[in-house]
Formats: C-alpha cells, sequence, structure tokens
C-alpha cells in the first residue's frame, strides 16, 4: 500500500556565485529594458516600429503572452488544490510564485509602453465601465491580490486548511482574467480579424498550454542549478498534459480560421493570413502552426520520442515560440490587415484606409519585453532564495502515490 511522503520545502542553497550571476545578468536586462522605455518616452514612439496604424507593436506581443502565461503557470496548483491530484500539491507554491512574476513582468511592459506611464493614474481613477480594458484593470489587480493570499495559506502551515478553499477561487478568477484579456480582441470591432467570441476560450487554452510550458522550464532548470532530484513521473504527467493543452489550442486555431473562411467579409484577411502576409503567413504556419504546434505533440505524444526529458524540454521551448509567432500574429497580423468599410468597393484616401500596413520592431520595443521576462526572472529567483518555495525532493517516490506499489 502507497505512503504518503511529507513534502519538504527548502530555500535554494546552490552556489552562490551562479545564483548571483544568473541575478546580475537579469537585472542588467532589467535595465535595458528601463532605459529603453525612457528613449520611447523622451523621443515618442516614432522611434519604434508603432505607427498610427499599428498601436500596439512588440512590447504588446511580450506583454499578453506574460500575463496570458501567468494565469497558465498557476494551472499546475489549481490541480492540485481543485482537483486534488496529489502528484501536483508538491509544486503548488512553485506554481503561484511562477503566476505572480510572471502577471508583474508583464504589467510592467504595459506601463513602460504607454508613453506618458503617468496617465496611468487617470486609467486608475476614472474607470470606462463599457471599455474592457477597465475591466481588466480589476481581473488583474484581483489576481496579484488572490495567489498573493493563496500563497500565504500554502507557506503558513496554520493556514493550510484553508488553502483549497483560496485555491477554488484563484482558479475561477484566473479563468476570467484569460477571458477578459481574450475578450480584448473579440469586443474590438475595428479590426477585421477580431471582434470574435473564439478569442476568449482561444486564449484560455493558451494561458493552460504557456504557462505550463514556462513551468516545466522553470522547475528543470530550478532543480538542476539547486542539485534537486528531479523524477521522471512528475516531468511525464507534466509533459503529457502540455499535449493536451497544445492540442486545444490547435484546435481553437482551427475553429477560428474555419469560421471566418465560412464568412465571405473574412475572406481578405483570412488570405492575407494564411497565404499572402509575408511574415505574418510565415509565422503562422512555420512558427505557430508547424514548430509550436504539431511538432511538440510529435515530441510529446509519439512512443518513440516521448521517453526523454529532452525531448520534453525541447517540446516546452518549441511551445514557447510558437505561442510568441502566434500572438504576433493577432496583434501585429491583425492590426496590418485594414478594416473594410465600404464591401465590394476599392477604398483610398490620404488616412491609408484600404491599405496593408508594415511594421518593423525595434530594438528598443524588444529590448522593453526582454526587461519584463528579465523582471519576472528576478521575482521567482528572490523569491525562491528568500522563501521555500521548492521541495527539496521530487523523485518518483516522492510525488507517485503509487510509487511503493510498483515491482522491485
Amino acid at each position: 500500500m502507497a505512503t504518503a511522503t511529507k513534502t519538504v520545502f527548502k530555500e535554494l542553497n546552490g552556489e552562490e556565485a551562479k545564483f548571483y550571476g544568473a541575478l546580475g545578468l537579469l537585472g542588467l536586462a532589467a535595465l535595458i529594458g528601463v532605459v529603453a522605455a525612457y528613449y520611447m518616452e523622451t523621443n515618442g514612439h516614432h522611434v519604434t516600429g508603432m505607427n498610427n496604424q499599428i498601436v500596439w507593436g512588440m512590447p504588446h506581443v511580450f506583454a499578453v503572452f506574460l500575463i496570458v502565461a501567468s494565469s497558465g503557470a498557476l494551472n499546475v496548483a489549481s490541480i492540485g488544490s481543485v482537483f486534488g491530484r496529489t502528484a501536483y500539491k508538491p509544486l503548488a507554491r512553485l506554481s503561484g510564485l511562477l503566476a505572480v512574476a510572471l502577471l508583474v513582468g508583464g504589467l510592467a511592459v504595459l506601463v513602460l509602453d504607454l508613453g506618458r506611464p503617468d496617465r496611468l493614474i487617470v486609467a486608475m481613477t476614472t474607470y470606462n465601465f463599457k471599455s474592457i480594458f477597465a475591466w481588466n484593470i480589476y481581473l488583474y489587480i484581483g489576481f496579484l491580490a488572490i495567489v498573493a493570499v493563496y500563497l500565504w495559506m500554502m507557506l503558513e502551515w496554520r493556514m493550510n486548511r484553508y488553502s483549497n478553499a483560496v485555491g477554488m477561487v484563484a482558479f475561477v478568477w484566473r479563468l476570467a482574467l484569460t477571458t477578459g484579456t481574450g475578450s480584448i480582441f473579440g469586443f474590438l470591432v475595428a479590426r477585421q480579424s477580431y471582434d470574435a467570441a473564439v478569442f476568449a476560450p482561444l486564449f484560455i487554452a493558451m494561458s493552460f498550454a504557456l504557462g505550463l510550458a514556462v513551468f516545466i522550464l522553470v522547475l528543470a532548470v530550478s532543480c538542476a542549478a539547486d542539485d534537486r532530484p528531479l523524477g521522471d513521473y512528475i516531468i511525464t504527467k507534466l509533459g503529457r498534459l502540455l499535449g493536451v493543452f497544445v492540442a486545444a489550442v490547435l484546435y481553437f486555431v482551427i475553429v477560428q480560421h474555419l469560421t471566418n473562411l465560412y464568412a465571405a467579409e473574412h475572406h481578405g484577411v483570412e488570405r492575407f493570413i494564411l497565404l499572402e502576409g509575408g511574415v505574418i503567413t510565415a509565422l503562422f504556419w512555420v512558427g505557430q502552426i508547424i514548430l509550436g504546434g504539431l511538432v511538440p505533440l510529435a515530441l510529446l505524444f509519439h512512443p518513440a520520442l516521448n521517453k526523454t526529458r529532452a525531448n520534453i524540454y525541447l517540446a516546452a521551448s518549441l511551445a514557447i515560440l510558437g505561442g510568441m509567432a502566434q500572438l504576433y500574429v493577432i496583434i501585429i497580423g491583425g492590426q496590418s490587415y485594414p478594416l473594410v468599410l465600404f464591401p465590394g468597393m476599392e477604398v483610398k484616401s490620404l488616412f491609408f484606409d484600404g491599405v496593408v500596413h508594415s511594421y518593423l520592431p525595434s530594438l528598443p520595443e524588444i529590448a522593453l519585453g526582454v526587461g519584463g521576462i528579465a523582471v519576472a526572472g528576478l521575482i521567482i529567483m528572490i523569491g525562491m532564495k528568500v522563501l521555500r518555495f521548492l521541495p527539496d525532493s521530487l523523485t518518483d517516490g516522492a510525488v507517485d502515490p503509487h510509487h511503493n506499489n510498483s515491482p522491485n
């Protein structure tokens, strides 16, 4: 009969030189991101690749990626507390830490890309509840508060009995958060490729896949850097779950484009994205569908390929790259194609109506986005260094409830 094993959590205690070296590199990347934001603010957004037609650029790709992944990173904790899966419970603390860190990193990019960050005060004090952006302010702040309480319930042993109840609230709230993020595009009628209800479930599926992919890589790197045992059982389970989420993303992408192809008004934008969009088309087919979808599915489900950890880690990395490509196609590609103002007629004006717009990311934009990732990395590393987020051991015997039943 299987016996329960009490999980012991410890702070990171690896080589100080490596830890502070990595911390310094992340701090430098974050500082470069701040300098890039200052450069764009003082010189104006004309120094970026953005323009009057494409107002959401590369920083928004990074920001939305981090925000969506933050919701999905909490999925591991939700599986343990809400659905009672014992194997995932030792990972719940790290899952919550990643959720907070990724969301803070994403919001940092958004705030610094406003052009006038001081105007954030207006957004926080004057609300237009007809705007999905106003709703998301509450969703983001609420998510941070709920996950902070959730972590407190798990870290303080006297409060452990409340962790499942708070975990349920966090689970529902993160679904609402990702629905709100996807609804930014689903409610937006001023772009031909947006204005579709499928964006809500699509973003939920994306959050599950991207958050879990980030979690797998952070877990692997943390255990390797700190010489902590990491068994095959938990990595294999996480890999299979990632495969399910990647397949779900592909399913909703197919639904999205088949729905658009059914409606004549969307044939132009579909032709642009699927066939004639140049970089956008290449990112869709090569980055999003093949490298970000089909290859990870093969690595995670083919019996000859899913036996090694390296392939699971490769699948997680490709899922992240595919997610970035997908968000680029959605955000940049969606703005590049013009709104059809008069169906069946050709529109020309001094305001570039009816023109497919070009966009080339600038170095400051990329630096700002990487800076947001660095901020998330700093929070994760410092959090694991000062608090007990990571289990001392994740061997098969420590996390597999049926390990002791297996024959010797």
